[in-house]
């Protein structure tokens, strides 16, 4: 069996970093893993609120500067790279913290998604939508059966989009089912962070005024300068609104109003994607007092699952 695994989720803002680095000097023999979409970006750091040099330097982080921010980074990027990090902390009998606030990639390496070839091409599925709009889905349920008898024993044959979808899979990676979500292997113990709504505001809108404060324009300029503007990531929180100051478009005071305002959007968003994930032990925001009951939590969870 594989070890076992800790994960601490939450919106942003909420002290996940502060628990997950608390957690592992308690434990000792820990490694953090993150799993926040922005953070794979190399030269985000401020605006991605990103583990510093003296808290890797405390703690072992894995999932920060993967890719520049000129590159595609997906969940199946980040799930290969997830599962190629376990495997390495097991292989040192080390325990793996993994934690962060994109929920897709925290339920992807733990619940598992499928990360197999996606069997994706725009021709082909252009041709079997004409197809069915001329001769409807008959034709297209006979020729899945006829030419991938596997794929045609899990699809529904009376739905128009799966048979098209499945001819348009099994033209590109064969007759075989799509794979399975395979999830981590090994016993989980999920936390949660959460704050009462005023309290998470005012903490929002501090980060913001210290990311700000903190050299967030230099940041923005130095990969302006290097990538331009247009980069995807760019458009994450907090580097659009840097961009605007940079270019006279929009003064100090209304960017940190801007970035604290989209901030809070994403974390309503966040506790409506976590409220929906079972089996988290919800904890107040990362105080003292959370910091010793997840670590006396995280301690038994260890206790357990290495008898």
């Amino acid at each position: 069996m594989a070890p076992p695994l800790i994960v601490i989720c939450g919106a942003t803002a909420t002290g996940k970093t502060r628990l997950s680095l608390a957690l592992a000097e308690a434990i000792g023999n820990a490694h953090i893993l993150s799993a926040d979409s922005r953070q794979v970006f190399r030269g985000m750091d401020i605006g991605t609120a990103k583990a510093d040099a003296e808290m890797r330097r405390r703690v072992p982080h894995h999932g920060l500067d993967l890719v520049d921010p000129d590159d595609p980074f997906s969940v199946v990027d980040y799930v290969r790279h997830a599962h190629h990090v376990l495997t390495k902390i097991a292989q040192e009998s080390a325990v793996a913290i993994m934690v962060g606030g994109t929920g897709l990639y925290l339920r992807a390496v733990a619940r598992g998604v499928p990360v197999g070839d996606t069997g994706h091409d725009p021709a082909i599925r252009a041709g079997l939508e004409a197809r069915l709009a001329a001769g409807g889905v008959s034709p297209l349920a006979k020729q899945l059966r006829d030419t991938a008898p596997g794929v045609a024993a899990v699809t529904d044959l009376a739905n128009p989009r799966r048979v098209v979808r499945a001819l348009e899979r099994v033209a590109t990676t064969g007759d075989r089912p799509s794979p399975l979500p395979v999830g981590y292997p090994g016993p989980i113990i999920w936390f949660g962070l959460y704050a009462d709504p005023t309290l998470h505001r005012a903490m929002i809108d501090r980060r913001t005024t210290a990311q700000f404060a903190g050299g967030l324009l230099e940041e923005a300029s130095a990969l302006h300068e290097r990538y331009g503007s247009s980069a995807a990531p760019f458009s994450a929180i907090g580097y659009g609104e840097a961009f605007a100051v940079l270019s006279c478009r929009s003064s100090m005071k209304a960017a940190v109003a801007a970035t604290a305002q989209r901030t809070w959007a994403y974390a309503r968003r966040q506790r409506t994607w976590f409220r929906g994930e079972p089996d988290v032990t919800w904890l107040p925001v990362a105080d003292e007092r959370t910091i010793s009951a997840t670590v006396e939590a995280a301690q038994a969870f260890l206790d357990r699952s290495h008898p």
